[in-house]
């Protein structure tokens, strides 16, 4: 009987597994259709920005009550399941806390005492997290968030609650089993067990035990559907982050040597267009004409909203919103996929775009540029980077823009200034 309990154990295992790496790769696959970001640059500070943001979580405590609680949700969540390595060593060679047999009595006992302090933290924690976003009903949690993106935040809060309430039950039931262990959090929440039967007890420490693995496989697989992705992918976003400062907007390369041809007076402008390679299309439409960081931004977003929340547009009723950004281009993204797969690895165009079938002109245009949105992102993400280039898209490609604006480059053109007056006149100010 134990011989089959292992195997069942093992089939779940690689399945789990199996499917988790195939979604993976499905996710590569789709980050790999943009564009190459070169940012392969100073790689010294790219790891200490990693660090310190995914792993340290730095950004996240500008906001103390919901950083705090991160943290706590994130270390405890991490730090229990090291005690998965010993559930899947059990579940495999029918063994019951390995780790135990290879370490002191008192340095195992140290190590699950943490982990239940770490588990009521983060059952304390995540109950608070649901009163926020359902009860308190905070305005970043109710803005653009509807349908799958508003429930799933909340399955997985009751999914982490879950796994934490059946590893505590697992851990006391084993306890007043068997006599032996230091369990300080389930064996006070769970004392009255030691009223039952040892019958009860080894059939609640074995449900409690199973539901714990299956629910970590579920979770980990649940991941390629959820914000909570960003566990993962939070730490190549914030390695191949921007490291310039915020301000620094990105020059096209072949209008930069055109308008240096045009400032050179002893350049041959035939000689370069003969040498020079042909631009591409210019800005971004679909998320083909995206770089890979941007569309790894798409997936890694939180949804928290923090974006959002500080976005000038946003908060003066414009219908932009930089949370959503993220979230249209990796819909969009994951509608490139679907169609990738059901055409045996290739993309048949169905007629869709980003622009206008996912992100209109009207939010683009309201952005002012001020970064605010990619200053408040407590992983880096940089929403305003595709504003910007799907904004090129529509000057440079449609030749559209705001009546505004088109009276503004058009004075630029022929006055050498936003203003419409004559270049003679541009100085007149000076005499004022």
């Amino acid at each position: 009987m134990n011989y089959i309990s292992n195997i069942i154990f093992g089939l779940f295992l690689i399945f789990g597994f199996l499917f988790f790496s195939y979604n993976l790769k499905k996710i590569y696959r789709n980050i790999k259709l943009g564009k190459n970001a070169n940012r392969n640059d100073n790689s010294s500070l790219r790891w200490k920005t990693m660090l310190r943001i995914a792993l340290g979580q730095s950004k996240m405590t500008v906001r103390p009550v919901a950083g705090i609680l991160h943290i706590i949700v994130y270390v405890g969540f991490v730090i229990i399941n090291l005690e998965f390595i010993e559930i899947i060593i059990d579940g495999l060679f029918g063994t019951h806390r390995f780790l135990l047999s290879i370490f002191p009595q008192s340095i195992y006992n140290t190590f699950t005492g943490i982990l239940e302090v770490l588990a009521i933290l983060v059952i304390i924690s995540v109950v608070i997290f649901f009163i926020r976003r359902n009860i308190i009903n905070i305005k970043r949690f109710r803005i653009d968030l509807s349908g799958f993106p508003k429930h799933d935040a909340n399955f997985i809060l009751l999914m982490e609650f879950a796994l934490m309430i059946a590893f505590l039950k697992m851990n006391a039931a084993d306890f007043y089993l068997n006599k032996e262990g230091f369990f300080p959090v389930s064996t006070f929440l769970f004392s009255f067990y030691e009223n039952f039967t040892p019958e009860f007890l080894h059939t609640t420490e074995r449900i409690s035990w199973w539901f714990h693995f299956i629910g970590i496989l579920f979770f980990m697989n649940y991941l390629y559907y959820s914000k909570h992705l960003h566990i993962l992918l939070a730490f190549p976003s914030a390695y191949f982050s921007n490291l310039k400062p915020l301000g620094a907007i990105n020059n096209l390369d072949s209008v930069t040597k055109e308008v240096k041809l045009m400032l050179d007076p002893n350049a041959n402008p035939y000689e370069t267009a003969e040498t020079s390679d042909e631009p591409g299309a210019f800005g971004a439409k679909d998320v083909f004409d995206l770089n890979q960081v941007q569309l790894l931004n798409a997936y890694t977003c939180t949804e928290c909203g923090r974006c959002s929340d500080v976005c000038p547009a946003n908060q003066t009723g414009k219908k932009l919103s930089p949370r959503k950004i993220l979230m249209s281009t990796r819909d969009r993204l994951e509608e490139v996929g679907k169609n990738i797969d059901k055409n045996k690895g290739k993309f048949v165009d169905d007629g869709k775009q980003l622009l206008n079938d996912y992100i209109s002109a009207e939010e683009l245009w309201a952005c002012t540029t001020c970064n605010a949105c990619t200053d408040a992102c407590p992983i880096l993400l940089d929403p305003m980077s595709i504003i910007i280039e799907m904004r090129r898209y529509l000057v440079m490609e449609e030749s559209s823009a705001p009546q505004e604006l088109n009276a503004m480059m058009t004075n630029i053109e022929n006055n050498s200034a936003p203003w419409q007056f004559n270049q003679n006149d541009r100085a007149n100010w000076i005499n004022e």
